[in-house]
């Protein structure tokens, strides 16, 4: 696919987004010098909203300047991403970005309004989460065999939500459909908030989610863990097998988030974004608080960002291929 070879050249591209001549008129000492804006692409209550104001709070301490978090989402993270890719690159709107709307849409979409390698310079990796399956409390299934046993025995009769067409929610379900023979009915939200609020009304009787926005859920018993995505435990629920172990061998699905600004932000300024994210990342007290929400801390070079985004653009053609997905 010309997208995804188009991942080949990221590097090259980077660099000569990287090295544009800077167009902000203050110098790295004085940046930030007014209010920033973090675009988050999907609404409150998610893993990318969770991050986007934790390392924000972390910003305002160090700097004094007000971050702003705008949640944008919909479209599978196509809004959001549109918006920071038309934004001035002056350092003072970033994106939280997601695989949905860099890595995945590329490869399910054509004609997208911005392009993810020509439009945007990577920053810092900030979490990977695990996905969690997850099922509503009244679902008579305490297990990923059950719930096989249970779809089989009631095909189509079960709905799932995803946080949007062709996210890795979305993604990661149709994925476990494929790998077990199972038919549940995909019912898309414009983000994980929406998504988590039916499935607790039992609106819809499972997800695969983040864990971010499930855990806490699962915790209180009002849904129901029964895997994780993982290629291993995850050690905020040691408890809760991988879907692997579970018996869906070579099953894994993930989902990160990153720090992306617009093409031609000067080099000062990514250099200052990424030394103070790779210091918040590294601080004890937030690796724990992202362990507790369900994620784990993972900053980056902006180079090991590039070349993670084409890591995770091959596993997705994989995947989509594997399951035949295509955008309804």
């Amino acid at each position: 696919m010309k997208v995804l070879a188009r991942f080949g050249l990221i590097f090259a591209i980077f660099t000569s987004a990287y090295c544009a001549p800077a167009h902000a008129l203050e110098s790295a000492a004085a940046y930030p010098g007014k209010p920033v804006r973090l675009i988050v692409t999907f609404p409150p209550g998610g893993g990318a909203d969770m991050i986007a104001r934790a390392v924000g709070q972390k910003l305002f301490e160090s700097w004094g300047q007000q971050i702003v978090v705008d949640n944008r989402g919909g479209a599978g993270g196509i809004i959001g991403t549109e918006i920071a890719a038309r934004s001035a690159p002056d350092g003072y709107t970033l994106l939280i970005g997601a695989s949905s709307g860099l890595v995945i849409n590329p490869l399910l979409r054509t004609n997208l309004p911005y392009d993810p390698i020509r439009d945007f310079i990577p920053v810092s990796l900030l979490i990977v989460n695990p996905t969690l399956l997850v099922v509503n409390s009244s679902v008579p299934a305490s297990s990923v065999k059950e719930l096989i046993a249970l779809a089989k025995a009631k095909p189509g009769q079960l709905n799932y939500a995803s946080v949007g067409q062709g996210s890795p929610i979305h993604l990661a379900m149709e994925l476990f459909k494929s790998m077990t023979g199972t038919n549940f009915v995909h019912v898309p939200y414009k983000g994980a908030g929406p998504a988590v609020t039916d499935l607790l009304a039992g609106q819809v009787q499972l997800m695969f989610n983040s864990m971010p926005s499930v855990l806490p859920h699962v915790k209180t018993g009002r849904l129901r863990g029964l895997a994780v995505g993982s290629a291993q435990r995850f050690r905020a629920v040691p408890d809760i097998p991988t879907v692997a172990e579970a018996g869906v061998a070579g099953f894994e699905a993930m989902t990160w988030f990153g720090m992306f600004a617009p093409a031609g932000t000067p080099k000062y300024i990514i250099n200052k974004l990424n030394t103070q994210i790779v210091r918040i990342l590294a601080n004890p007290e937030m690796a724990h608080y992202l362990v507790i929400q369900g994620s784990e801390a993972r900053s980056s070079t902006p180079e090991e960002l590039a070349k993670y985004m084409r890591v995770e653009s091959e596993r997705a053609k994989k995947a989509i291929k594997s399951a035949a997905i295509r955008i309804e």
